[in-house]
């Protein structure tokens, strides 16, 4: 049987271009679902689906994808129980901890997004670490999204360019959609070419507005523990199948 890196590889060959998604972002919703529909407390859902953030990181690894953003945390996710979210800071810590060697054996280049004060003391440390551990990997940047909300982003850049333009260091023809680029925290990532939503909700639940503009979306009702290898590669090869205008037209139409 074919090797399906592979398949994608000839399929991009054959083409003379590169199909593959520069970046892919992914909201792994489903969790606690997966959980409850087999008997499981919701917080069994989220260890389990640290399994498939290891796979996916491989796989994005194996695939040379330039960055692949995960949402870890949404802003609005605080409303949660207060045992649910404390067992989140938990698996936080513990992933950036234990991940530590795989993300150093696969060369993988950690990042993340969204606002810091209101994580704890113990997991910001845990992830400092980490950071400046693979600050210099080669490979796929692999950044969490934690705490991150997209009208907050968008927000905070607004708020630093007001304030930037009152002081006279910045005019107000100076704004544009590349100076909003380099001051948004995804600052030097491509736009995202492929977002993938597992758990079957057809929304973009506040993640990467911005950055989402002209990205191709693909959606499974395969909550997140679930989701495979197979079904990551399917996505990436739907992607490649897709044509792209950009507000344009193909040139054979």
């Amino acid at each position: 049987m074919k090797d399906p890196i592979k398949a994608i590889e000839d399929t991009s060959s054959e083409r003379g271009e590169t199909k593959r998604p520069r970046h892919i972002a992914i909201i792994m919703d489903g969790n606690g679902r997966w959980a409850q529909t087999r008997g499981l407390p919701r917080i069994e859902g989220h260890r389990r689906g640290v399994e498939t953030v290891r796979m996916i990181s491989e796989t994005a690894s194996e695939l040379k994808i330039d960055a692949i953003t995960l949402y870890c945390l949404s802003s609005e996710n605080w409303k949660r129980p207060e045992t649910e979210l404390q067992f989140l800071m938990h698996l936080l810590e513990q992933y950036m901890v234990e991940e530590r060697r795989t993300i150093m054996d696969q060369g993988l280049r950690l990042k993340t997004i969204g606002r810091r004060d209101r994580l704890p003391e113990n997991v910001l440390q845990a992830m400092d670490k980490t950071l400046a551990m693979s600050a210099n990997n080669p490979g796929t940047q692999l950044v969490l999204a934690i705490d991150y909300g997209g009208r907050d982003e968008i927000t905070h850049v607004a708020r630093q360019l007001a304030r930037e333009v009152a002081q006279g260091s910045l005019s107000e023809s100076d704004i544009s959609e590349d100076l909003i680029n380099n001051r948004l925290y995804t600052a030097g990532l491509p736009d995202v070419d492929l977002m993938i939503r597992t758990g079957g909700d057809m929304r973009v639940s506040n993640f990467l507005l911005w950055q989402l503009s002209y990205s191709e979306l693909w959606i499974t009702d395969k909550c997140w523990p679930e989701f495979t290898r197979e079904q990551f590669l399917g996505a990436i090869d739907d992607f490649a199948m897709r044509q792209r205008r950009f507000g344009g037209l193909n040139v054979n139409e």
